[in-house]
C-alpha cells in the first residue's frame, strides 16, 4: 500500500472511530481519554482534590481528565519528553520520567506525595513486535520506580504496557509493590491493538513490599 493509501486508510479510520468522533466533540486531545475514563469507571482509581502524576501525557488527554476528576483542590502534574500545550489546571513538565532531575522535579511541583500515578507511555513503535514489547516493559519499570518514589502508602499505579512475554514479570514485580493488582483493557482500546493496563491499588510503602 502506498503511503498516500496509508494515510488515506489512516485518516477513514479515524473518522469512523466513535471514540475518535467523542473526543473531537468532547475537546479532548486525543481517543485515549476514553480508556482512562473506563479505567477510573471500573476502578475508581481518581477522587477530587488528589494529588495525580501523569507519565507519558503528551498530548495531554489523560491530564484533561485527571484536572476534571481531581477539581480545583487537587494537583495534576504532566510529564513527558515531548512539549505539551497548556492545558488549565495542570502543571507541565517536559523531561525524561527516569531522570532523577525531573522525578526531583514533579515532587515539587505536586508540593508533597501523590495519590496516583499514571502512565500512558508508549515506545517509539519500530514494527517489529519483539522489541516494542521490550521498550514497552523498560517504560512500564520506570514508571513503577517512578510511583514508588513518589506515592504515599495506599496510592493508586496505571502502566499501560504490551503484551508479551515478559509482562508477568512486570506483573511480579508491581505485585511486590502494590495489592490489588489486575490487567485491564478498556473498551475504548482498538480491537488490533495489544496494548493493555496494569491497575495497581494499594501501594504497601516504601519499605514494605513483599
Amino acid at each position: 500500500m502506498s503511503r498516500r493509501r496509508n494515510r488515506s486508510h489512516w485518516r477513514t479510520h479515524q473518522q469512523d472511530d466513535r471514540y475518535f468522533r467523542q473526543a473531537k466533540e468532547a475537546g479532548y486531545r486525543a481517543r485515549s481519554a476514553y480508556k482512562l475514563l473506563q479505567i477510573d469507571e471500573r476502578f475508581r482509581i481518581l477522587r477530587r482534590g488528589d494529588a495525580v502524576v501523569d507519565l507519558g501525557a503528551a498530548p495531554g488527554s489523560w491530564s484533561q481528565v485527571v484536572a476534571g476528576i481531581v477539581g480545583k483542590r487537587g494537583r495534576v502534574v504532566a510529564v513527558d519528553l515531548q512539549p505539551i500545550a497548556p492545558i488549565p489546571g495542570v502543571t507541565i513538565l517536559q523531561g525524561d520520567m527516569t531522570s532523577p532531575e525531573v522525578r526531583r522535579r514533579i515532587a515539587e511541583a505536586l508540593g508533597g506525595p501523590a495519590d496516583v500515578v499514571l502512565s500512558d507511555a508508549a515506545p517509539f513503535t519500530t514494527g517489529i513486535k519483539l522489541r516494542d514489547h521490550v521498550l514497552s516493559m523498560e517504560l512500564g519499570y520506570a514508571a513503577l520506580e517512578t510511583a514508588k518514589a513518589l506515592l504515599h502508602p495506599g496510592g493508586h499505579l496505571v502502566i499501560k504496557v504490551f503484551q508479551g512475554e515478559d509482562l508477568a514479570d512486570l506483573i511480579r514485580a508491581v505485585k511486590m509493590a502494590f495489592h490489588p493488582v489486575k490487567l485491564f483493557t478498556p473498551q475504548a482500546t482498538r480491537s488490533e491493538s495489544w496494548e493493555t493496563f496494569i491497575v495497581a491499588r494499594g501501594f504497601k510503602g516504601k519499605n514494605e513490599e513483599r
